[in-house]
């Protein structure tokens, strides 16, 4: 009854629940019984998806608390608690779930003015773990001060680690008296707790009373020292020992754009006929329908190809100006890297024929990514040249000797690559993940000429912008930054990292000053240029 009473006041419903309350498990002699736990799901539409905050507050934002459970500091069941092997007496409950939806109805109303630069729940931690939180991901100082409360029995550690309902919100200075009417209007409590400062030292007071001051890096050395031990058991050593050591010094990406990211022209789009490229895929495929997208929003017909399709001559690549080889793990990569997506090509005569002569016409262009870059020097699209299949780039299992995942900062180069002109120079953000990107060069000769030719256009860089081999930078451990790789006559480009998963701004998951002034995402500028190359 109080769930039902709960929905009816926030307004939503429960869609299912999978019941674990009674799942038990043979283990030999044994049975193992599972902690009691209901999980239910509930969902809802989105309709902009850019009205969202991340918990990053960056320098110079006023804090304020959106204190939902109206004073109450409860600390039983709390991580502070569980640190002291103790289980407590009250635990934090919903209390007011007219406040819990008052306060959820302001806070989007703030979020669609755009007036909230950053926000994180109390509930995990408390409001001093979210308070550093946010500083560590925005990289920022902190000077704040939490009420001390009425009595006694509200001490600072029930101030700073009750697990209570609540949100620390983050805005400019000038817009803090605003957000704080907008709450106390709605009779939900707001208190301003202080601000981020461009300063890394971190300063918490509870009422008076300093209760913490110290450098904002060594505690989140403190903070990310356990990842780091887990990291330790399934990456390289030395790569979890360089991320640990950098942590202190990033300073973060910074965007550098050569050109003016501008959306595709409407006659382009609106065109009756427009350039093919076909989106092929594999068994183990992903990304397609994104890569998809990229061609579609630069003005491309783009079609859905089955590899299997063009191997039975359902499809022919005579048609089409372009492919795509997407990314992800073709035959579930049990042979490596593509492997098994290029023996499929080499080994049956009718794709391998049709992929032949697709490359042999000099009106067409391709570009792997993933997956695909590692099909591509497989099958020496790329670099090219025709080299015996020993002298072969390719690419191999990271430095680091996992899967990564990031978001990681590229430099674009000079380079006879069509899809990359105009874009020299630029310094951009891009989303990585493979676990084989390490570009490997069996003949040093090899890697001299295409250095020499301008044919790695696209290498990792650190924060300060420089090409690097360095961890985490370098997500792979590529030889000079390297992270892709094209063809002399530039009609074919291969890289590891996607751009078909951020051409779009709201891809990104930060944009910086330089990102909030574009009209569309830099990288749609790539699949333009193969629409203008095309023409």
């Amino acid at each position: 009854m109080s769930l039902t009473d709960a929905l009816k006041v926030v307004g939503v419903a429960i869609d299912g629940g999978k019941d674990s309350l009674s799942m038990a498990a043979a283990v030999g002699e044994e049975v193992v019984k599972a902690p009691g736990m209901l999980t239910l799901t509930c969902y809802v539409t989105c309709p902009d998806v850019t009205l969202t905050v991340t918990p990053d507050a960056a320098p110079g934002l006023a804090l304020l608390l959106v204190d939902i459970a109206d004073g109450r500091r409860r600390l039983g069941a709390s991580a502070l608690a569980q640190v002291y092997n103790q289980l407590g007496d009250d635990v934090p409950d919903c209390d007011d779930l007219e406040m819990l939806a008052k306060a959820f109805d302001v806070t989007q109303k703030l979020l669609r003015a755009r007036t909230l630069k950053a926000g994180h729940d109390v509930s995990d931690g408390g409001a001093l773990t979210t308070v550093l939180e946010m500083a560590f991901a925005g990289n920022a100082g902190l000077d704040v001060s939490f009420p001390a409360g009425a009595g006694a029995h509200q001490g600072p550690l029930k101030a700073l680690f009750a697990e209570e309902l609540g949100l620390v919100v983050a805005c400019a200075p000038a817009d803090a008296a605003a957000v704080q009417a907008a709450y106390a209007a709605a009779g939900v409590p707001c208190a301003a707790l202080g601000s981020t400062t461009a300063a890394t030292r971190v300063r918490v007071r509870v009422g008076d009373a300093v209760v913490l001051e110290a450098e904002m890096t060594d505690l989140r050395d403190a903070w990310e020292a356990t990842s780091f031990e887990l990291e330790k058991r399934t990456r390289a050593l030395p790569c979890v020992a360089a991320e640990q050591a950098g942590l202190k010094a990033r300073s973060g990406i910074t965007y550098a754009l050569s050109f003016a990211p501008l959306p595709t022209p409407p006659l382009a789009l609106a065109a009756a006929s427009k350039p093919k490229v076909a989106i092929l895929r594999q068994e183990g495929t992903n990304g397609d329908r994104e890569m998809c997208s990229a061609f579609h929003l630069a003005g491309f017909e783009a079609w859905d190809v089955a590899v299997a399709d063009v191997a039975s001559g359902a499809v022919s690549l005579d048609a089409f100006r372009g492919v795509a080889f997407c990314g992800g793990f073709s035959f579930a990569d049990v042979f490596g890297s593509a492997k098994g997506w290029c023996g499929a090509v080499r080994f049956n005569e009718a794709l391998s024929k049709a992929f032949k002569d697709f490359k042999s016409r000099e009106d067409t262009f391709s570009l792997g990514v993933c997956n695909g870059c590692q099909l591509m020097a497989l099958m020496g699209w790329v670099p090219g040249g025709e080299l015996a299949a020993e002298k072969q780039p390719r690419f191999i299992e990271n430095t680091s000797r996992k899967f990564e995942s990031r978001w990681s900062a590229v430099e674009i180069g000079p380079s006879p690559a069509v899809m990359l002109r105009g874009m020299q120079g630029s310094r951009l953000g891009v989303w990585v993940a493979h676990g084989e990107g390490r570009c490997h060069f069996p003949d040093p000769a090899v890697k001299a000429a295409v250095l020499a030719g301008d044919l790695a256009p696209i290498r990792y860089v650190d924060d300060s912008g420089a090409a690097t081999e360095e961890y985490p930078f370098n997500p792979n451990g590529s030889p000079d930054g390297i992270a892709g790789l094209c063809s002399p006559d530039g009609r074919h480009l291969a890289l590891m990292p996607h751009p078909e998963r951020c051409f779009a701004p709201w891809q990104w998951p930060y944009l910086g000053e330089e990102g909030a002034k574009w009209e569309t995402g830099p990288w749609l500028r790539m699949f333009q240029n193969a629409r203008e190359w095309c023409a």
